[in-house]
């Protein structure tokens, strides 16, 4: 059974931008979490020992309010 506390990937990116988006967030009172390989330990998909990529998650019941944030976020730092 849901109830909206569960935790959805809404963005995967560099470090930087991953920490970038969820300072972001934060600004606006969405807590978010930052998962990435190398500080769980995994070694797939890395280069020199840097992560190549960062998946940031919030509750799925602040989802609402997080979407115009993080298709703002998206548009202005796309490569």
């Amino acid at each position: 059974m849901k109830n909206g506390n569960d935790l959805i990937r809404v963005f995967t990116g560099t470090e930087v931008l991953v920490y970038l988006l969820k300072e972001r967030l934060e600004e606006v009172e969405i807590s978010a979490l930052i998962k990435d390989d190398f500080q769980s330990g995994l070694t797939v998909g890395f280069v020199s020992g840097v992560p190549s990529a960062c998946d940031l998650y919030i509750q799925e019941s602040d989802l609402k309010e997080a979407e115009p944030i993080i298709n703002e976020f998206i548009q202005n730092n796309e490569e």
